[in-house]
């Protein structure tokens, strides 16, 4: 594809991008959502830390016990597919060693470890664990965009409750979870047109 039919087609599924409520029951491969998950892997994160961690849900009754922890939104268990979104910085900062490029010499490598270490024992568990969700959103971005470029409709989801959503699919008391994200081909009902403010209403220059 040449770059300017590239930057086309990016730009045509930022503008069609809706989040959507209503799924057809038509499957989805859960390897082929995988396959999204290692592109989404590749977002930019500080430290190259990559906090972010996933779980891919295709089972009916967690499915279902999420539903409930989900104040009843629909989509949970009309999409196919759900991702849990979280993010784990206890796990993240125990594998400082592997996210360090391993072209750096070992002096370099010692002194960015001691540097990230020493940032975030700095910080209270509160500050470094909501540090990690902020990441985590680099990597909800990707992901949204990336399924839709292959073709899936998606909704992430704000609303739920965390602590019973870590209690459901067994993740740590300290992880933190930027979103659930459901996954799907779209339905009949269609969401309405994008509705955006026009970006002379959010810039501003500094010259």
């Amino acid at each position: 594809m040449e770059l300017q039919s590239f930057r086309s087609a990016i730009a045509e599924v930022l503008k069609n991008r809706r989040s959507c409520r209503d799924f057809a029951p038509q499957a989805v491969e859960a390897a082929e959502v995988a396959e999204i998950l290692e592109l989404v892997a590749t977002a930019p994160s500080a430290w190259n830390l990559q906090p972010w961690r996933f779980v891919l849900i295709t089972d009916p009754e967690t499915k279902e016990a999420l539903q409930g922890a989900a104040f009843g939104q629909k989509q949970v268990t009309g999409a196919p597919v759900v991702v849990a979104l979280y993010t784990d910085m206890v796990d993240a900062l125990d594998r400082v060693d592997d996210v360090l490029h391993p072209s750096l010499p070992a002096e370099a490598k010692e002194g960015t470890k001691q540097r990230i270490l020493g940032s975030f024992g700095r910080m209270t568990t509160a500050e470094r664990d909501q540090w990690g969700k902020a990441q985590g959103n680099i990597a909800l971005g990707y992901l949204l965009l990336l399924l839709e470029l292959h073709g899936y409709a998606s909704s992430p989801m704000l609303g739920f409750d965390p602590p019973a959503v870590r209690k459901i699919l067994g993740l740590p008391d300290h992880a933190e979870l930027p979103a659930l994200i459901a996954i799907g081909k779209a339905g009949p009902v269609h969401p309405g047109p994008q509705h955006r403010f026009p970006v002379d209403q959010l810039l501003r220059y500094v010259e």
